[in-house]
């Protein structure tokens, strides 16, 4: 059989033999440095689910905002239209009614 081949094959786990100090200190730094690699990838996945689920939010709430607004501008525009309607309903019975250069004062 191949080596590398069986499925078992452990040998990246298995110590180095007593007399390979440097080896043993290599696969130990190895070991380590994917250790830190892994804890770090994962913390960085958590952060990314965070921020993903916190732009979701700040989305929603954005959106309940803007359906709000649009809400008070349109029963302001109607206002707006009430009252002009009010104004031009009350014009013809203004007996008061004096044109100023720049604005109209009404008195009544």
């Amino acid at each position: 059989m191949a080596q590398g081949s069986d499925s078992n094959d452990t040998s990246y786990t298995k110590s180095p033999s007593p007399g390979n100090k440097q080896g043993s200190s290599d696969d130990m730094r190895k070991v380590m440095r994917r250790e830190k690699n892994r804890i770090a990838a994962q913390k960085s996945r958590l952060r990314q689910t965070q921020k993903a689920d916190s732009l979701h939010l700040e989305s929603e709430n954005l959106e309940k905002e803007n359906a709000a607004l649009r809400k008070e501008v349109k029963r302001l525009t109607e206002e707006a239209k009430y009252l002009s309607t009010v104004l031009s309903n009350h014009e013809p019975l203004c007996t008061g009614l004096s044109h100023a250069p720049s604005d109209l004062i009404y008195v009544c």
